[in-house]
């Protein structure tokens, strides 16, 4: 017989040789050994995790000479039948290219007849959610109440193609992905039958390339056998699965986070000159990202990583990287590998990212920088607090009888210089702002209020903080007013980035221009003030300008008088 690939040599025999899927092997064999075993199984999970296996094995063990076992013994004649193939009780159909009425309705049909050689007649049907609506209504009754010599096992990757009516009727297992040391520690099993050597570093990289595949794990593995001369090295995994090294990753992070574009761009252009895929780099660099983003979390997560070897240098670049600065990078490798998957030049895309993330700048501190603004403010008010309530004790203030208050309420504080607006009205200024205000000098102002941002940024980052909370609601030749959501925002622009503000708003409009502060639940009050304001002048003139039509009108009504104008 030619050569065997390992993944059929050393498919699962028993239960135990299943990897990663204890949870499911054990109660399959605490079943078998009570006779308890249900009449249709429904085993689901991704691919290469032992679900067909797992059925051939339960068949066997049922049908076994020696049973009830919770293994099969391999060794007697319908272990032996149905592991070759020559048991024809054991059938094992595959939905993909049967999967119409007729083959199902063939199978209910032939499950009345006793089985020939073996206790029970099994029925393996792989990719079950490949099967037509009209062959799973046909399988309905007979997946229900079969005879008692029939077993049904269905197995699928895609259980939400399958009708609840089916699931429901099934005992469901799900077989979940093979954990990378469970990969490892089958591949180390494996790998000790034969004279060629595997090193620990390129089983590992097998692992993570196999998406927690057994199938697929052993593949790469006898890829990777062939592959090398000698023993199997890490180098060898990567050149035939197209992943990166982790110095190589490491010095791409490290270009990027020195914000080094020309180091960055070199080594991507070895990279494709080897032959890599550039879809499949970003995909490393993003699982980079990712493991420096949880181990900057917890050192302990160490054995959640996927990609990255926590050495050295990995820690160094885990505690010079901000995180957001990551949140930020894999929200741009994100977009770029989403273009990727429809542009038929990926080196471009790969370039241009490689280019965006070497060029942006996310401030480390922005936060902290936040934080200690607040902090700073809520010192000062909470100094303020405490010298009050001392001058209180001390006898020093003199409190107003409630008599007094009563007649004579309190006023609201006006900080010294402050253009803000308190909770009584819009000051003078501010109603000359609004008389000069013009809707052309508003619309202006915001077209250009991104401009505004961005150059506050570049003056201080807590300062456009702050400002973000705020937007112009009304602007004339010489000024601005700003309308803010929350008082403490208003605060602090107006104690702290005042002038920072108005510099660059003279910047940005090439003019001199100030700016006065408001909160946005004050500003539909004063607007509609100030407009009833308006046309009550505007009321009182015409009537002082022309008595006589106001009598006219106050005689007949407005509906009978009609103004002609004398030329």
């Amino acid at each position: 017989m030619g050569y065997q690939a390992l993944y059929r040599v050393w498919r699962p025999q028993q239960l135990g040789d299943i990897a990663g899927q204890e949870h499911i092997t054990q109660t399959l064999q605490n079943a078998l050994v009570h006779n308890k075993f249900s009449h249709a199984y429904l085993f689901t999970g991704p691919r290469g995790t032992g679900k067909t296996s797992a059925a051939k094995i339960v068949a066997k063990a049922i049908n076994c000479e020696k049973a009830p076992v919770p293994e099969p013994c391999n060794e007697c004649k319908s272990c032996k039948g149905i592991t070759d193939g020559s048991i024809v009780d054991v059938i094992e159909i595959d939905a993909a290219s049967n999967n119409g009425v007729d083959e199902i309705r063939d199978i209910r049909d032939k499950v009345k007849f006793a089985p020939n050689e073996v206790r029970y007649k099994v029925y393996i049907i792989d990719e079950v959610h490949m099967l037509s609506t009209g062959a799973f209504n046909a399988l309905l009754k007979t997946l229900e109440e079969p005879p008692k010599h029939v077993i049904f096992i269905l197995a699928t990757t895609e259980p939400h193609k399958i009708p609840l009516t089916i699931i429901s009727r099934c005992q469901r297992f799900d077989f979940k992905r093979i954990s990378n040391d469970a990969l490892v520690a089958r591949m180390k099993f494996i790998v000790s039958h034969y004279d060629t050597e595997v090193n620990d570093d390129a089983l590992q990289m097998v692992a993570r390339a196999s998406d927690g595949g057994m199938r697929d794990a052993l593949s790469l593995l006898d890829q990777a056998m062939s592959y090398s001369e000698g023993a199997v090295t890490l180098e060898d995994v990567l050149s035939i699965t197209g992943a990166v090294s982790q110095n190589f990753l490491y010095e791409i992070v490290n270009a990027i986070q020195e914000k080094n574009s020309v180091q960055a761009l070199k080594a991507v252009n070895l990279l494709l000159a080897e032959g890599k895929d550039p879809q499949r780099f970003i995909e490393d660099l993003i699982y980079y990202y990712r493991d420096i983003l949880l181990y900057q979390t917890s050192p302990s997560l160490e054995a959640m990583l996927e990609r990255a070897r926590v050495d050295d240098s990995f820690k160094e670049l885990a505690a010079d990287i901000s995180a957001p600065s990551i949140y930020e990078w894999l929200h741009q490798l994100s977009e770029s590998q989403q273009a990727m998957k429809w542009a038929t030049q990926g080196k471009i895309f790969l370039e241009l990212a490689i280019v965006k993330l070497c060029q942006s700048s996310v401030p480390a501190n922005t936060s902290a920088a936040i934080d200690d603004e607040k902090v700073a403010f809520l010192e000062k008010k909470l100094e303020s607090l405490e010298k009050e309530l001392k001058d209180l004790k001390s006898g020093q203030v003199v409190i107003p009888s409630a008599e007094k208050q009563r007649k004579e309420p309190s006023k609201p504080l006006q900080r010294k210089g402050s253009a803000s607006i308190g909770n009584k009205g819009a000051s003078p200024q501010v109603k000359e702002v609004l008389k000069k205000a013009t809707k052309q000098d508003l619309q202006l102002v915001s077209s250009q209020w991104g401009q505004v941002m961005e150059r506050v940024k570049q003056y201080s980052v807590p300062a456009q903080a702050w400002l973000s909370d705020c937007k112009p609601v009304a602007a004339s030749n010489d000024n601005v007013i700003l309308a803010f959501q929350n008082e403490m925002h208003r605060d602090m622009i107006e104690t702290k980035f005042r002038s920072d503000v108005e510099s660059v708003l003279t910047q940005v409009y090439q003019k001199q221009i100030g700016f006065f502060s408001i909160l946005s639940i004050q500003w539909d009050k004063i607007k509609e003030d100030f407009l009833k304001e308006q046309r009550g002048d505007e009321d009182l003139s015409q009537s002082e300008a022309d008595p006589i039509v106001d009598e006219a009108i106050k005689l007949v009504g407005s509906d009978l008088i009609e103004i002609v104008e004398s030329k």
